[in-house]
């Protein structure tokens, strides 16, 4: 492989490590980093079936199918033998939603449709009317409405194209809440926030930012996720406008050292706080060495010098506070695959070179 095209294996990966490690931590709302204990989605699930396709329904290998259409029929007042029962334009369907906050009842809600039998199709079928259940096993909404599929099956002869998935659908505000999920903010003394990435040092910014909105000790960390906030009294009764005044709050958060590494797609994406120590690393005909700078001694942690030579000794080097967005930049200038710098970075961390976490997803 020449140079030219080692250095195109690694496009996406130098770009978004570029774009990572430059960046410093900024203020972000803390609307965009925690949750309202209580404030939540709650899961919808229902079995339906969806009449009208054209010849692409379950066949008789989904007894489940047959049945739910007997009974349907039964209901109606419609009396058929399910023997003799055999319909290629009827499909069983798993109907799944979600039941937002303080939805009411009326209101309307998404709902998506998945196959369950062995149609082939769920284009241009109609899902009749289909409770749908928390689970708890209450009914919280019904649902009906035609189908919109997204997908597109073109057959022709002794040829077909497919494009997306034909037996799965989406009807866009095809159920109708029939029942509410009882939450109140009214009557809470206390409001609960959990942090989506725990972290204390991130948790003691909140703490302190929430202390001097509200002019006082009204902010507790029990633990690195959750800060309890007592209802100060002039928010009595208004704990909505409280709520609204926190989320405005802007917090910096403070991340983790890490590196995410995806070997199916060679894309390695790092944060802006990853250093490395002292190391030598030999990968096949690669060496790299990482030692202190002019005047420096051994043990500090900044102002190094990198060096990196392949086959060709091509030599890289460079100066003062290196990072391993540096490392990166000299391998990608020799040449260095993808893999290979997998590789090397899984090497470094086990050594205990990079001062980081390295997931591998």
């Amino acid at each position: 492989m020449n140079m030219t095209r080692k250095r195109q294996s690694l496009p996406l990966l130098i770009l978004v490590a570029l774009l990572c490690w430059n960046q410093t931590a900024e203020a972000t709302r803390l609307k965009e980093l925690a949750t309202v204990k209580g404030v939540r989605d709650n899961q919808l699930v229902g079995y339906g079936l969806v009449v009208g396709l054209d010849g692409t329904g379950d066949g008789n290998k989904s007894p489940f199918t047959t049945q739910a259409l007997v009974n349907m029929l039964d209901n109606m007042g419609v009396h058929v033998n399910p023997e003799a029962l055999k319909v290629k334009n009827v499909a069983g369907v798993l109907v799944t939603a979600k039941l937002p906050p303080f939805i009411k009842i009326g209101q309307k809600i998404d709902i998506n449709l998945s196959s369950l039998g062995d149609a082939s199709s769920l284009a241009g079928g109609t899902l009749i009317v289909t409770p749908i259940k928390g689970l708890d096993g209450k009914i919280y909404a019904m649902a009906q409405g035609p189908l919109s599929i997204g997908g597109l099956e073109v057959q022709g002869a002794g040829a077909s194209s497919q494009q997306n998935h034909v037996t799965a659908a989406r009807i866009p505000d095809g159920a109708i809440v029939e029942r509410e999920v009882p939450f109140s903010l009214l009557t809470k003394e206390e409001l609960s926030i959990h942090l989506n990435n725990p972290d204390f040092t991130t948790m003691s910014r909140v703490v302190e930012a929430v202390d001097l909105m509200l002019g006082g000790s009204y902010a507790k960390a029990k633990d690195s996720a959750t800060v309890a906030i007592t209802v100060p009294p002039r928010f009595s009764g208004n704990q909505v406008a409280l709520l609204a005044a926190l989320e405005k709050l802007e917090i910096t958060p403070d991340n983790l050292a890490r590196i995410i590494i995806d070997e199916r797609t060679g894309t390695v994406v790092m944060g802006a706080d990853v250093t490395i120590s002292q190391v030598a690393v030999a990968h096949g005909n690669l060496s790299i060495q990482v030692s202190p700078g002019p005047g420096q001694p051994p043990s500090l942690e900044t102002n190094r010098n990198i060096t990196a030579r392949d086959r060709e000794n091509q030599l890289v080097q460079l100066d003062s506070g290196i990072t391993l967005g540096e490392v990166v930049r000299a391998l990608n200038s020799v040449g260095v695959t993808t893999r290979d710098l997998i590789a090397i970075f899984q090497s470094m961390k086990a050594s205990g070179a990079i001062k980081a976490d390295l997931q591998i997803i």
